[in-house]
């Protein structure tokens, strides 16, 4: 393993010889990498003030593509060492540990393999604790595992009091949506219809909307159905990509 050089890990270094095989050596990656700008921003834009829905979560202010880098460096992590990394109150600490675990899932070569990964991830999801941290890793860990499997898993999420739970129902869905399969993500659409959460209504809006992109059929045979009880900001995001004279329709209530 090629060590920290200095406050900067990437100094005189390339991702092809550097390998992290500790929690501390990537969190001083992350501390060399910090934008003292993005770590005012940053909590700002997930809401981590009293009361929101990421209270409390820290920011070194390190970019995604900057995170994946580090986490390329960290992909043969022990899960001892990621689990300290996912109990961690500093995001991108987490954000990394989620790449090193999807990385891996993508890589595993056999059922088991990925079973253990799948069931590392259920038992630490109370760590998945934000929309972004859900979105990059729910549907390749968890739809991944459940493509051909039972999904019984994400009705019991989805009925969850805990809001990532639900969206990690959602979006484990995108990975069944992609493979041209609607069926789980229309029937837990329709579970999440009257969720107060303004991320449920994004995220199911959302998946909605890939459906559409797959099927304009299937997605409208389900808002023909439920698009007047849909909350507006679900609705506006489910027909974001229909023509504009159904959309116009959809808004007014006159489908």
């Amino acid at each position: 393993m090629v060590g920290l050089k200095g406050s900067h890990w990437a100094i005189g270094v390339t991702e092809a010889n550097v390998s992290f095989s500790t929690a501390a050596q990537v969190r001083r990656a992350l501390k060399a990498e910090a934008d003292p700008e993005k770590a005012v921003f940053f909590p700002r834009f997930f809401k981590t003030g009293p009361g929101e829905y990421g209270e409390g979560d820290r920011f070194y202010g390190v970019t995604v593509p900057k995170c994946r880098r580090i986490a390329r460096a960290a992909r043969e992590f022990a899960d001892t060492e990621l689990t300290k990394l996912l109990a961690s109150p500093f995001h991108e600490e987490r954000e990394v540990a989620l790449f090193v675990l999807v990385d891996r899932f993508r890589r595993a070569n056999d059922a088991g393999e990925s079973r253990r990964i799948y069931d590392f991830y259920v038992r630490h999801r109370r760590f998945v604790n934000n929309w972004d941290l859900v979105d990059g890793s729910a549907p390749a860990i968890v739809g991944g595992f459940l493509e051909n499997r039972d999904r019984s898993q994400l009705y019991r999420w989805a009925r969850s009091r805990n809001l990532w739970e639900r969206r990690i129902a959602m979006l484990s869905t995108f990975h069944f949506i992609k493979k041209g399969d609607f069926h789980d993500a229309l029937r837990i659409a329709a579970l999440l219809l009257t969720d107060e959460e303004d991320l449920i209504h994004k995220a199911v809006g959302w998946m909605l909307r890939e459906v559409g992109k797959k099927d304009r059929a299937a997605e409208e045979r389900f808002l023909e159905t439920h698009y007047q009880k849909m909350p507006r900001k679900m609705l506006r995001y489910a027909i974001e990509k229909l023509p504009e004279s159904r959309r116009r329709a959809y808004l007014k209530g006159t489908v």
